[in-house]
This record gives C-alpha cells, structure tokens and sequence, in this order.
C-alpha cells in the first residue's frame, strides 16, 4: 500500500478521516500501442485531483496534498452527488466548452462549465480498494455512477485498442491517451503511461509579449 507523507496543510474534516492517497504518476511514452491486457483513457487538460468525500463534506486535493480551493463551488456539487457516501475518486478537474471539450485554458480563468472527471475509486464505504485490480475498481466506479451528472462524471475507457483511440484523440485535439494495466493495483510501483499527442494545438491567450502561448506537453506537479 501507498506509504503515508506528512501533509502540511490542514485537512478538512471530510477528508480527515480517510486515508492518504499517494497518487500513481504519469509516465510519458512516445507511442501509442495495443494489448487486450491494457486499458487506454482520453488524457484531458485538466488538474489532477483526488476527492474525498464523506457525510462531512467533499474536498479535492491536489496530487501534493494542497486543497484545490479556487474550485470549492465545485467540492459542494459533488457533495451533493455523492450523498455524504464515504468516497476517495482519482480524477481530473477539467473545464468543458459547449462541445464537451476539456479547454485548459478556461480552467485556468474559471470559465466554462466546472467539473470533475473520475478515472479510479479507491475508497468506497469504509472498504480500501486500492489493493484490487484496475478492472474490478472500473466496474465498483460505474456501480458507483451509473449516470454521468453535470459536476461529476466518468472517464472513458477502451480495452486493448490504444491505436485507436489515439487516433480518436488527435482527431478531437484532445491531449493524447493514458495506458494502464487490468490488473494494475493502485500502489507505489505501478507504472501508467502518458502518451502525448504531439499536434496538441496552441491555445491562444493573453501574454506579455501578446503572441500565442502554447499549454505545456510535461506534467506539472498538480496536473
């Protein structure tokens, strides 16, 4: 299991009494691949988050332990979701345009419409699934959430087929795909790669010398 790091922001009480996450980094890959032992997801632009929810609350934290509190609207949304169930989502928190598009840039301004995309649930009801296998905790998230809500909703996921939706993702500009294991636990030594669509585009946006600034290709500490 995930060894515990001292935290040095204050939790709230709704993420007091469940246990810290150490989340599973993002290993960049050049290409993309098949196996019908894998599951491959979109990679949104967004922030890495874990929500802990409990009948205190939701809170999101970021992957160093900080709570994201620029997004609290959004802690009260899934709140209402989850019904004070005892929760911990590995996800993303993403901005969607009127397509359904994640636009990073609108979530840096907190624009667009807010929400959370949940890929893992490590935590249900007292009962620590992070020993079990990646698939078994897909079909708990989908018990879990058999309809997608506005706020809160799940990422998609392809068995073996990572070629395709590669493809998928360069054709709706999306960030590129990640590669996981079926019988991944979720655990120090598990190993997800992030494969990059190299013709991301450039988002325009204000800077100081008024050129288009392009959102990064690495992963930042809370993304």
């Amino acid at each position: 299991m995930p060894t515990r790091r001292i935290s040095y922001t204050r939790r709230q009480q709704s993420s007091a009494s469940l246990p810290y996450v150490e989340p599973i980094a993002l290993v960049p890959r050049a290409d993309p691949f098949d196996d019908p032992e894998w599951i491959f997801e979109p990679k949104y632009d967004g922030f890495r988050g874990l929500a802990y929810s409990s009948r205190s609350g939701c809170e999101i934290r970021s992957r160093r332990d900080i709570p994201l509190r620029r997004f609290e609207d959004l802690w009260s949304r899934l709140s209402e979701v989850l019904q004070g169930r005892e929760v911990i989502l590995d996800g993303e928190i993403v901005a969607l345009d009127r397509r359904g598009k994640p636009v990073f840039d609108s979530l840096i301004r907190r624009e667009g419409f807010i929400a959370f995309a949940a890929f893992d649930l490590l935590w249900l009801d007292g009962n620590d699934l992070r020993g079990e296998p990646l698939v078994s905790r897909k079909e708990l998230l989908a018990s879990l959430l058999p309809e997608d809500t506005g706020p809160l909703y799940k990422v998609l996921a392809i068995e073996e087929h990572g070629r395709a939706l590669f493809g998928a993702a360069k054709r709706m500009d999306l960030e590129g795909i990640v590669a996981k294991r079926k019988a991944d636990r979720y655990e120090v030594g598990t190993v997800w790669y992030r494969i990059a669509n190299p013709a991301h585009r450039r988002i325009p946006g204000p800077s100081s010398q008024g050129h288009l600034r392009t959102r990064p290709t690495h992963s930042t500490p809370d993304r």
